[in-house]
């Protein structure tokens, strides 16, 4: 099977450097992060920018929505973590992660990712372990809890599962931690890839988890549990096709394809029951994020993803036969 993904639209105010992070909302709204300091909302038919930000002075790094579209979480290079009001446009809170306060060990945030289920957000950074942090915007970033992988190297990346149980961290060495959030512990670490893990999605259902490395695979892992305790089988696939870093990476709503961001100017789209690559579209430079729409696609069609990179464009992607 071979699928054909067709350019649809470019963003049409690009950003000045790097786009660092894209997600496609629920309220069918594209959140773009850049290493020129701002964060844009745009507006996926005519691809016009709907509302931004003042810049940062430095880059924005991490980038993590709500389910419903409501709000926007992000990260910048020196730790500086937002949450934004996507409906009114206002912060809603900040936090320092970088400022020393009495008696606390104090650890820049690098990734962060929202809890689905709300009150919560998780940071990963420097020592290799998730802090858990306030979400609410009266004690927002305030810590609640540290989850331990027992591991010194920097956190690249951490998402919450989408149901919300859990969270999963990976690293510069190649690792990935998943952690049960009901019982704050490490529940199952992988060490599927040799080289750091850039970017991590789960399936809807909360089973898989797909990791994308700078070793140029991906790696689909099965991440149930067993009502003993038992972990599932771990890596069972392994995608490969890219020639350089795989930078980013996402699973469609309906959990038959993913699709990847690439150092080698690619993005491309797999059929997870295939294990196996369906399209292979071309951009402009490094892809450093990807995000599939999180509606089903009409029918007969293979839906719709947006793109961002090292060109500063913002880029929307359809299958052929899509509207």
């Amino acid at each position: 099977m071979s699928l054909a993904f067709l350019h649809a639209h470019d963003g049409a105010e690009p950003h000045s450097d790097a786009v660092w992070g894209v997600n496609w909302t629920a309220s069918d709204a594209v959140i773009s992060i850049s290493a020129d300091g701002s964060i844009k909302q745009w507006d996926s038919i005519s691809g016009q920018v709907s509302r931004s930000r003042p810049p940062h002075t430095l880059g924005l790094v991490s980038l993590s929505v709500d389910p419903e579209g409501k709000f926007a979480l992000y990260n910048t290079l020196e730790g500086l973590t937002c949450l934004w009001d996507l409906e009114d446009g206002e912060i809603k809170g900040t936090f320092e992660s970088y400022a020393r306060t009495a008696g606390e060990s104090t650890e820049p945030s690098w990734s962060v990712s929202l809890n689905p289920k709300g009150g919560t957000y998780a940071s990963t950074g420097g020592s290799g372990n998730v802090t858990i942090h306030s979400a609410e915007p009266g004690s927002f970033g305030e810590k609640r809890a540290t989850l331990t992988s027992g591991r010194s190297k920097f956190g690249m990346f951490c998402k919450h599962s989408p149901d919300g149980a859990r969270v999963a961290m990976s690293s510069e060495a190649g690792q990935i931690c998943v952690f049960d959030l009901a019982s704050n512990s490490l529940q199952t670490t992988y060490s599927s890839h040799a080289m750091a893990v850039r970017s991590l999605a789960w399936s809807e259902d909360s089973n898989l988890l797909l990791s994308a490395s700078e070793d140029k695979r991906l790696i689909l892992h099965d991440v149930r549990v067993s009502p003993s305790g038992k972990p599932g089988s771990g890596a069972v696939a392994t995608l490969s096709g890219h020639s350089s870093w795989v930078l980013s990476t996402d699973i469609s709503l309906d959990g038959r394809l993913a699709v990847s961001g690439s150092a080698d100017k690619t993005m491309k789209v797999w059929d997870i029951g295939a294990r196996a690559a369906v399209s292979t579209v071309q951009d402009n430079g490094e892809v450093w994020s990807v995000f599939w729409r999180p509606k089903p696609p009409a029918h007969g069609t293979a839906g719709a993803f947006v793109s961002g990179g090292e060109d500063g464009v913002v880029r929307w992607w359809r299958s052929a036969g899509a509207g």
